[in-house]
């Protein structure tokens, strides 16, 4: 019987299949590190916004209490953004001819909200409440970054799952007495490890196994 395909062919075959391998091999690698690069993250990202708001002015000068402007953040699931009327308690005084501020004078006058754009923005299928990270002990540096050093704000971490898991197996690393959640300037002691462990103890911190729990987050 006469040879169909040419000798070739079982070397290009070859070939395809090893190439094949290699170029999905290639594709997972390069989706895994688009993912957890600012592209697919958004981390380091800084969002133009309808006023530039500096923290660093804000809370790094003048020393404005996180509270001032995110009112619920002690108890509901969102820290809450201010009305404008909020900024207008001290730009009625300062800075009332600023021409950067004519929107917020504008949103004043004619009782429309300003659109801030979301910094950071968890996907839908994600429940974060910040009320309870703030009951157990977590600074807001923890998640924010110094925002007291970001003159236009940016999200500082990936928000990625690994690194939401990776505090809750380790809460002990990142509690901090209840006194110092909005201290923006508060530095771990030495003995973090041991403080850490007996802080989760006295806020009832549950144990890694529940917090790594599917159910935590995904509801």
């Amino acid at each position: 019987m006469p040879q169909v395909f040419p000798r070739a062919t079982n070397i290009v075959s070859r070939l395809t299949l090893v190439g094949a391998l290699f170029g999905t091999a290639f594709l997972a690698w390069a989706a895994l590190m688009f993912t957890h690069s600012s592209y697919g993250t958004d981390a380091g990202v800084v969002r133009e916004q309808p006023v530039p708001f500096s923290h660093e002015h804000h809370v790094g000068v003048l020393g404005i209490d996180c509270r001032y402007c995110h009112t619920s953040v002690e108890n509901s699931s969102v820290a809450g953004m201010p009305p404008t009327k909020t900024c207008m308690n001290c730009h009625s005084q300062v800075w009332v001819g600023s021409g950067m501020l004519q929107q917020v004078r504008e949103s004043y006058k004619t009782d429309q909200p300003l659109h801030w754009h979301r910094v950071y923005n968890l996907p839908g299928f994600v429940y974060f409440d910040h009320s309870i990270h703030v009951q157990k002990g977590i600074g807001c540096t923890s998640c924010h970054g110094r925002i007291d050093e970001m003159p236009l704000t940016y999200q500082l971490p990936s928000l990625l799952m690994e690194w939401c898991l990776d505090c809750h197996r380790h809460p002990e690393r990142e509690i901090r007495p209840r006194a110092e959640v909005f201290n923006v300037r508060y530095e771990p002691p030495a003995d973090q490890s041991s403080l850490g462990a007996e802080l989760c103890r006295q806020y009832d911190v549950k144990d890694p196994l529940t917090l790594t729990s599917c159910s935590v987050c995904h509801r």
